[in-house]
């Protein structure tokens, strides 16, 4: 079976992701998220990539106001999307994201720098009102809608291609910024 992927050759195992930290602190112009997400990808998912095959990631992030008389009303919803693939000239595995991308020499530090949010603007300044509770929600994982066909068949089911993160929910104050 030279040259091909086995997908069944491996016993599964469960990816394990979960959201470590996550705050939003208020910038001069934009309240911005910061977070610190722990995940490391199945040998299967290691192996898939590491043959060619691109991963895709989402982050997902969601922001809302509770009302005590309808649905919360949802303030923001955003998403980032990761592409992880790996350069069998170059010996490189490359993050994607949007037009930008760079390298590295594991898929560990890929993975750490894309499990290590910083900075992102999630809402403009004049979006929330201070001193406003507001219900914040972030998810990361796996698209696995992105895989070539064949391989979302295999997916299907399978735990050791299920790498994702529950909703991790928590309750934000709008404050001014420091």
């Amino acid at each position: 079976m030279t040259g091909s992927l086995a997908i069944g050759a491996a016993p599964a195992r469960a990816a394990e992701a979960e959201i470590r930290t996550a705050s939003i602190e208020a910038g001069e112009e934009q309240f911005v998220l910061n977070a610190d997400i722990s995940a490391e990808l199945t040998p299967l998912l290691a192996d898939v990539v590491s043959r060619g095959v691109a991963l895709f990631f989402v982050t997902e992030f969601e922001l809302r106001s509770p009302r005590w008389y309808w649905l919360d009303e949802e303030i923001v919803s955003k998403t980032v999307t990761y592409r992880l693939s790996y350069q069998s000239l170059t010996r490189q595995y490359r993050l994607t994201t949007g037009t930008l991308h760079q390298n590295f020499s594991t898929v560990e530090e890929a993975m750490r720098t894309m499990l290590r949010i910083r900075n992102w603007s999630v809402a403009e300044r004049g979006t929330l009102r201070i001193g406003r509770s507001y219900n914040a929600a972030l998810r990361f994982r796996l698209d696995v809608t992105e895989l070539p066909k064949p391989l979302q068949v295999s997916a299907f089911g399978r735990k050791d291609w299920n790498l994702g993160t529950d909703w991790y929910r928590w309750t934000f104050v709008a404050r001014e910024a420091k």
